[in-house]
Parts: C-alpha cells; structure tokens; sequence
C-alpha cells in the first residue's frame, strides 16, 4: 500500500508500482456470505463454474513442450499465432485482443518465461482509492482494528507453511504479483492441483479480461535470501518447488461484471481457483504431493463475532516491504460491509501492502483443523488493515466447477 490517505485497495504489486485495490469505505455491516475483490464472477452453480476456463501446452515425454490442436483453434479463432504468441505476441493488449470471457481464458506455457529476474521484478497490481470513491457508509461496519504488524515467517517457509507460495502474471500495466496457497482436491485426494488466490490476480474485472501467463511458485524464496543475496539467485532458488502454470482458472461472475481497479468494487467475491501444471512436464506427482500439504476450504465458517482468530499469509511488495519475503499477521476478525446488498467481508489488523492480495486467511475449527476461510483483497493505501471475503455458496461453486472439470484426469 502507499502512504496516502485511508482507502480500501487490493493487495497485489505490479512492475509499474503498487496498486492495491481500496475500497474507501468504512461501511457496516452486513450479510454473512462470499466475499471477493478481483475475481470474475462465477454462480453458485456448476453450469456457472464454467466461468473461467484456461488451457496449458501439453508436454511431450522428451520434456518438449507443445500446443494442444485445439488450443491452437481457439487462439487462431481470435487472430492469435500461437508462435508468434509464444515469443511474444501475448504484450499486445489491445481491446479486441484482451480475451474477456471465460471460455476464451488461453494460457499456454511458455517455458522459461518465469526466469529469476523476471520473479525479481514483478510487483503488486493493486491500486488505492480516496474515500470518496465509496457511495458511503451502507449497513454497519465494526470500528477500525488497531494495526498488527505482520512478522516474517522463519526460514525455510516449506517447514512452516507449505502450501503458501506467489502468483505471477502478466497486465496490460506489466509484470504482476500477488500471493496464493495450495488447497485440496475432492476429486483427487492427497493429489491437488489446486491454487486459491483472488479474483484480481486473474482477471481484470469489469474493464478488461483475464490476465496473461499466469504461474504459480510454491514456498517462493524458500530460504529468506536477503534482496543483496537474491540479485545473483538462480531460478532454482527462488522456485525449489518449480513453477507451475494455471491451465485453468476460474473466479466469480461476480467479479468480472463489477470488479474494478479501486474503491472495493466487487470485493465481496474476490477470490479464484487456480488449476496447475508443472512448467518442466516433471515426475507425476501433483502439487500437493510435491509440496507436501494443502489446506481444506470451509464453505461455513462461523459468522464474524464468532470467529476467535484468523491468520493471513503474503508477500507484501509494496513499501516498506520488498515482496521477497513470507509475513504473517494473526488477529480477531471484525466485520466490513462494502454495501448491504453484498455479503458482509472479515477485516484484521495488519501492516501487510499490496503484493499479499490472494494470500490464504486461515482459521481454526471446533476440532482444531486448519482451513482457509478467506484471501486477502483489500486494505486502506496507507496499510494497518485488510479485508477478505468470507466464502459461502458462490466460492463453493468455483471451486466445485474447477475440481468437476478435472476429476476424470
């Protein structure tokens, strides 16, 4: 976040400075539902879930990579050459060639693309807003929390949180970041393939469409290197878990009608599913068996007032943070309401900026299980708080179309 005036902002960071997304208003409260900042919308249904669709190279048994025929048709439908995107057409982000719905959703690998300086270099893509880029106060919104400074998770962050990691995407503004964690799988136990983030981290709401060479990097910076260290630091370093590319994605309809760049338009139901596959082809094993973990997601956690604590993970970006780093911050959740018509979000304490949009908010249960009840989406510019959605019916059934579509691979 920027040190400005207070106002609601999506936490992701971008090459061109941060621009988390704000919504400035410190509105009430509200119902208890899905909330999401920059995800497209997605129905509760899994007709809806179809909502955002992204297909991957296919990679030969010699590690060759290459483009599915039919991935080859769908781009060619839009004027698209597949070669030449791969070296480089995709940063043509004019209108007619800015894929907006989500069966045009095309992400096809390209290998290498995601070196160590281009990781280095991507920042948060969130923008802050003013207050008065809210219509006011609608509902009832608990007071402010006091700021809780985020802590720097220990080394190795694998050993402490695995399933945490970064999402790397391309904007028409440049290189972008955001956080994610990896979740399970119903259709494939033990065997996920699925990254939670938010909406905006994928699509560009209301304005635009989805965003270009989406990648995931499990415990990025596994070893806390120091940004003095990390100048000379291989790919292998920064991603020892590899990088592995969204073949599909998916977020709410909700987001993609209303979402946009600032003022917590669409926050409610920010969030997205992500589906994964390694750059490198690899040894068969899923994402969740090569990092070892990943979290179950609660569709009914407790409303607000009775939730005891809440944990958010990210990587800040945006100053005085660096992105190159795991924080944490842990505290009770109070109430945020964008607008009364929308479901009612969770807010903490937190210094964390942009760049830790997406990043996991992960709760307790009545039997002490760990799962993720929210991601990160919005903060004021000038930091000290963020607000996440809480996830009901419509993020049900995101991530329900996402695990359907797979469940026969």
């Amino acid at each position: 976040m920027r040190s400005e005036p207070l106002s609601l902002t999506a936490h992701g960071e971008g090459e061109r400075g941060a621009r988390r997304r704000t919504s400035t208003v410190l509105a009430a409260m509200a119902l208890a539902s899905v909330l999401a900042l920059t995800a497209t919308a997605c129905g509760s249904n899994a007709g809806d879930a179809d909502a955002q669709a992204s297909a991957s190279a296919a990679s030969e048994g010699d590690g060759k990579i290459t483009i599915p025929d039919d991935i080859r048709d769908r781009l060619k439908e839009h004027g698209i050459d597949v070669d030449k995107w791969k070296g480089g057409a995709w940063k043509d982000w004019d209108r007619d060639d800015w894929l907006r719905e989500a069966q045009d959703y095309i992400n096809p690998i390209i290998e290498g693309l995601w070196d160590a300086d281009r990781m280095r270099g991507a920042e948060d893509p969130d923008r802050g807003v003013r207050e008065n880029d809210l219509s006011g106060d609608q509902g009832v919104t608990d007071p402010e929390p006091a700021p809780v400074n985020a802590k720097a998770v220990s080394p190795t962050y694998h050993d402490n949180v695995p399933e945490a990691g970064k999402v790397f995407f391309d904007s028409p503004e440049g290189t972008m970041v955001c956080s994610a964690t990896v979740v399970e799988d119903p259709a494939h136990p033990g065997k996920s393939d699925l990254v939670w983030t938010a909406g905006h981290c994928v699509h560009a709401g209301r304005s635009g469409g989805w965003y270009r060479n989406i990648a995931f990097v499990p415990s990025y910076n596994d070893q806390a290197l120091s940004a003095g260290q990390l100048a000379g630091a291989t790919a292998k370093e920064l991603a020892p878990y590899g990088v592995w590319w969204a073949d599909w994605a998916q977020t709410s309809e909700q987001w993609i009608g209303q979402g946009g760049p600032t003022g917590g338009d669409g926050a409610p139901y920010d969030f997205a599913v992500i589906h994964v596959t390694p750059e490198e082809g690899g040894t068969g094993k899923s994402l969740e068996e090569t990092v070892g973990s990943a979290l179950p997601v609660n569709f009914s956690a407790p409303a607000v007032p009775r939730t005891r604590s809440i944990t958010a993970s990210g990587y800040p970006a945006a100053a005085p943070f660096d992105g190159e780093t795991l924080y944490q911050c842990q505290d009770r959740p109070g109430r945020l309401s964008i607008n009364a018509s929308s479901p009612t979000m969770y807010r903490i304490g937190c210094t964390m900026t942009g760049g830790s949009s997406g990043g996991g908010w992960v709760a307790a249960g009545a039997d002490g299980e760990r799962a993720l009840v929210s991601n990160t989406s919005i903060g004021p510019v000038s930091a000290g708080w963020l607000a996440g959605p809480r996830l009901g019916e419509v993020a049900e059934g995101v991530y329900d179309s996402v695990s359907e579509k797979f469940a026969g691979q």
